[in-house]
C-alpha cells in the first residue's frame, strides 16, 4: 500500500512539476505539444513493441480488445439517451467526454510500475479503444445527433495506420501470432526509450492542465463528469464482483474503468464546436479525479 501511495504522489509531483514550469514562463502549453508529438512518434511506440515483444497470443487478449469497443459504445448510448434535452453541440460533448480512456499517456504508466506483467492487457484494450476513438467513435455519436457528416471504413482504417502506436500494435501482434522474435539487441534499444514515456507523459499532462472555468460552463461541466464516473463506477463494479476474471485482468479492467478522458475526446469535442477552455478544464478536472480513483482502487485491490 506504502508503494502505490508513493508512486501516486510521484506522479502528482511530476504533474505539478509540468504546470509550475509553465505557471512561472519556463515552458508553455504549447511545449506540450512538442512532447506529445516524441511521446506519440518515438516513447509510447517503444513501450508497445518492449511490453510485446515476448507475449503470448491468447483468447483474454481478443477479449480485452473487444471490451475497449464495447465500452465506448455503452457510454456513448447513455450519454445520447442522458442528453436529449440538450442542445447538438452540448450532446456531442457529453458523448466525446463520457467515452475514451486515456491509455498510453495516463493508465499505461500508472499501472506499470506496480504490475508489468499487466502491460500487454492494456495494450490490447487500446487497440479497441483506439478503434472508436479514431473514427468509431464520431460515426457513432453523428448517427445519434442526426448528423449529416459521414466517416467512412476507409476514413477511420487510414486514421488508425497514420498512429505510430496502432501501427506498433498491429505489427507486433502480427509478429507474436506466428511468434516471431525481436533481436535481443534491438529490444535493449528500445527498452532504454520506452523508460523515457512515463516521466514524459505525466509531464506533459502538467503543461496541459487548465484550473480555469467560465462559470456558465460548470453545472455543464459538472454533470458531464458525474455521468462519467458513475459509469465507470458501474463498469468498475461489474468487473470486480460479477464477471469472473483472472486477478490480474480483474485488476486492469477496473482500473481502466477509471481512466481519464483521451486526448482524442478533447481534439473532437473542439472540433465539433465545443470552447477550448471548458474542454480543457474538463480533460484536467478529469486526470485528477482518476488519479485519486485509480490510487485508491489500487491500494484496495493490489
Amino acid at each position: 500500500m506504502r508503494e502505490i501511495l508513493l508512486q501516486a504522489i510521484g506522479f502528482c509531483f511530476v504533474i505539478f512539476l509540468g504546470y509550475l514550469m509553465k505557471r512561472i514562463g519556463l515552458l508553455s502549453k504549447a511545449d506540450g505539444g512538442t512532447l506529445a508529438i516524441i511521446i506519440v512518434n518515438i516513447t509510447l511506440p517503444a513501450t508497445v513493441i518492449v511490453s510485446l515483444a515476448s507475449v503470448s497470443v491468447s483468447g483474454t487478449l481478443f477479449f480485452l480488445l473487444a471490451m475497449g469497443i464495447i465500452l465506448n459504445i455503452f457510454v456513448i448510448l447513455i450519454g445520447g439517451q442522458i442528453s436529449k434535452k440538450r442542445s447538438t453541440l452540448e450532446r456531442k460533448f457529453q458523448m466525446y467526454s463520457m467515452s475514451g480512456y486515456n491509455v498510453g499517456n495516463f493508465s499505461l504508466p500508472f499501472i506499470q510500475g506496480f504490475y508489468p506483467l499487466a502491460v500487454p492487457f492494456l495494450l490490447m484494450f487500446d487497440i479497441g479503444n483506439s478503434v472508436m476513438l479514431t473514427g468509431g467513435t464520431t460515426v457513432l455519436i453523428d448517427k445519434i445527433v442526426g448528423s449529416k457528416e459521414e466517416t467512412t471504413f476507409k476514413q477511420i482504417i487510414l486514421s488508425l495506420f497514420k498512429s505510430p502506436p496502432f501501427t506498433a500494435y498491429m505489427v507486433m501482434l502480427v509478429l507474436r501470432t506466428v511468434q516471431v522474435g525481436l533481436p535481443v539487441e534491438l529490444l535493449g534499444i528500445l527498452e532504454m526509450i520506452a523508460k523515457a514515456n512515463g516521466f514524459l507523459s505525466m509531464f506533459m499532462l502538467g503543461l496541459y492542465l487548465e484550473l480555469r472555468l467560465p462559470k456558465k460552463a460548470m453545472h455543464l461541466v459538472k454533470e458531464v463528469l458525474a455521468w462519467r464516473y458513475l459509469c465507470g463506477a458501474a463498469f468498475a463494479l461489474l468487473f470486480a464482483f460479477v464477471i469472473p476474471l483472472d486477478p490480474l485482468l480483474r485488476i486492469v479492467l477496473v482500473v481502466l474503468s477509471v481512466a481519464p478522458m483521451p486526448t482524442f475526446s478533447v481534439i473532437n469535442s473542439v472540433k465539433a464546436g465545443m470552447p477550448e477552455e471548458t474542454v480543457g478544464f474538463t480533460s484536467s478536472a478529469s486526470i485528477l479525479i482518476s488519479l485519486v480513483l485509480m490510487t485508491v482502487i489500487m491500494m484496495l485491490m493490489g
